[in-house]
């Protein structure tokens, strides 16, 4: 498992991280399931999963000890990828161009219904995808996803809920992209 060598290491360093090392265990797999979800790749997942803990690991003297390590680590894991994604944001089309490979179609083997959804949910923004996922999959409230984005809770709600709302249409083919709204 990514980080773990990294929590036994740190554990050597001069911070004592004893109330650390089990908490960092039990989330290294939450996050590297949201890690394979934002970069469709389980080799990359687990280079931001490090990354994630590394940050974390030599940020923890300025956490707030009261703070919610959970969606303190899913902020950083975020912010990170959507750092990387910014700075290879020319590199990767220029790669998917002349290598003609689409690896966000879903497998043959899943059924119509399923590759639907998995294109819709391949079409929608990052932060649309993230916020369905945190609070779908990982189970993270509103309040925790808003502080993970540093936004109010209403925000939250009403991104997701134009989150959802975007996946269904997408899903139903009534839309091609998300930047397409009707405004009323």
């Amino acid at each position: 498992m990514p980080g773990v060598s990294l929590v036994h290491r740190v554990k050597t360093s001069q911070h004592s991280m004893n109330d650390l090392d089990e908490p960092l265990r039990e989330l290294i797999p939450r996050l590297r399931r949201f890690a394979v979800s934002l970069t469709r790749n389980p080799s990359n997942a687990d280079d931001l999963v490090q990354s994630c803990l590394e940050r974390a690991l030599s940020g923890w003297g300025d956490k707030h000890p009261d703070g919610d390590l959970r969606a303190w680590l899913f902020s950083i894991l975020y912010r990170q990828f959507l750092d990387a994604h910014r700075r290879s944001r020319r590199y990767a089309r220029m790669l998917e161009f002349f290598t003609g490979r689409d690896d966000a179609q879903p497998s043959v083997e899943r059924t119509v219904l399923a590759q639907s959804t998995l294109q819709a949910f391949d079409k929608l923004t990052t932060e649309q995808r993230a916020l369905l996922l945190w609070v779908s999959v990982e189970g993270l409230s509103y309040k925790e996803v808003a502080e993970i984005l540093n936004v109010p809770t209403g925000t939250v709600m009403s991104r997701l809920s134009r989150a959802r709302q975007a996946l269904r249409q997408l899903s139903d083919g009534e839309i091609t992209s998300p930047a397409l709204r009707i405004l009323k």
